[in-house]
């Protein structure tokens, strides 16, 4: 405010958006704002019933409309902006973090109208979102992590069945849920209570001797207990009968989009041997797929698995011309310092809290290279000495993410011996620097020789 001739004047900002709108979304009902010379009534509500949101969309066309910005609650937010988007309006979806952040008097208006300007003068920026087909497979990806999740809980189950009934086989083999453990919680429920019969359905892989599986089977076969492992069982089984569904889904929904490479071409170079499926892996190949779509094989990357690269694929999608650089593409998965100064002096520098998927593949992959013979796991067990494990985990993650960058951007396959060759570089510049620093205090350097 400032005044003029004993009267206020309202300073404000001049509008980059005119025609832009705002949008506060709820569970039941939503508040949308336009600018006040569009309607006599500039601020609405509607409900969330399909044909309501239609006849918003219908308003904000009619009072020239262009953009609206809403923020990101939740899942409410999906039907108010795919409905948007097919009236020809474009979508900023804004993180509600943001908004919090930009200083203003937020509690004298609505939330819309809030909003409205924000966006109108050009304060708020959209959040990251992948084209419809990218969002399709996100959806479909992360309806297939909570199947495995919810199949792991059974698992759990299963687990606590066996241990009330005494019965240590869990114990004994890595997986109840392989060959072998299946093999003998079925034996079990079909009446088999004789443990040389039940040890004797173990797989030659066993790495446990025969009288240990043995011992472990003795157990007190209480009927409660046996009707719980037997619908936890049969849960588990469901749920990989929908994983298995999923997957197929998955597949017909990637074959469908445009890959960057023809595999008939450029085949895909598979190694020697074939790998075995892993447990919780898709039911198709999903490494040809990714290799078609992406244009380059990121599975050879150390740490990298097929599922992560699919991690990769279903949050961010093929295409990462959208971030402007590495460096932006590593900021956007949380994987970067933060920089707050103030003053001169860094008061914080630690990485923000996200809860972004494919960063969180990242360290999970980041995590795998602990005992790996490669470039990469050297480097994280030279930083997990110097700095700890966390932070370790952290940079090493930033690392893959600018590799992963560097080489969907490029088109360049992974090769390690960029990697040798800059050590070498460094290790000659370290070399340098220890001479001139012992000419500087008098002394010579005389290299061991072998």
């Amino acid at each position: 405010m400032a005044k003029q001739g004993g009267k206020r004047q309202v300073l404000s900002l001049d509008s980059i958006e005119p025609n832009a709108a705002g949008i506060d979304v709820g569970a039941t009902e939503i508040y949308v704002a336009v600018p006040p010379d569009r309607d006599p009534e500039p601020v609405r509500r509607f409900k969330t019933f399909t044909g309501d949101l239609r006849e918003m969309a219908g308003w904000l066309v009619g009072c020239g409309i262009t953009t609206v910005a809403m923020e990101s609650t939740g899942v409410y937010w999906i039907a108010p902006h795919e409905i948007i988007e097919e009236a020809g309006i474009g979508v900023c979806l804004v993180n509600s973090r943001h908004v919090k952040h930009v200083p203003g008097r937020k509690s004298d208006v609505s939330d819309c109208q809030w909003l409205q300007y924000l966006h109108s003068v050009g304060l708020l920026k959209p959040s990251f979102r992948p084209e419809a087909a990218i969002c399709a497979l996100r959806a479909l990806s992360r309806h297939r992590a909570s199947l495995v999740e919810s199949a792991a809980v059974h698992v759990q189950h299963m687990h606590k069945a066996l241990t009330q009934m005494n019965v240590q086989i869990h114990h004994v083999l890595s997986d109840i849920t392989g060959l072998s453990g299946m093999a003998i919680v079925e034996a079990i429920l079909a009446g088999q209570r004789d443990p040389l019969q039940l040890a004797s359905l173990c797989h030659g892989a066993v790495r446990s001797d025969r009288q240990t599986v043995i011992q472990s089977l003795v157990g007190n076969y209480r009927p409660e207990h046996l009707f719980t492992l037997k619908q936890s069982l049969a849960a588990y089984k469901n749920y990989q009968q929908l994983v298995a569904e999923c997957d197929r889904e998955i597949q017909r929904l990637t074959e469908k989009m445009d890959g960057r490479i023809d595999p008939h071409q450029k085949p895909l170079d598979r190694g020697p041997g074939t790998p075995k499926r892993r447990k919780n892996q898709f039911h198709f190949d999903m490494r040809s797929e990714l290799y078609r779509l992406f244009g380059v094989d990121l599975t050879t990357i150390p740490g990298i698995s097929a599922l992560t690269a699919h991690t990769l694929l279903a949050e961010i999608g093929p295409d990462l011309s959208r971030f402007r650089s590495a460096a932006a593409f590593a900021s956007w998965l949380g994987l970067c310092p933060a920089n707050k100064k103030s003053g001169g002096k860094v008061l914080s520098s630690k990485t923000r809290q996200t809860d972004n998927r494919a960063s969180r593949a990242l360290r999970i992959a980041a995590q795998t290279l602990l005992r790996s013979r490669s470039y990469l796991g050297h480097l994280h067990r030279s930083m997990r000495a110097r700095l700890g494990a966390p932070q370790a985990i952290t940079a090493t993650a930033h690392k893959l993410a600018r590799i992963i960058y560097h080489m969907l951007t490029t088109g360049h396959s992974y090769d390690e011996t960029v990697f040798e060759t800059e050590q070498q570089k460094q290790n000659l510049r370290l070399h340098k620097r220890l001479q001139k620093q012992a000419q500087s205090l008098g002394f010579q350097l005389i290299p061991i020789t072998a």
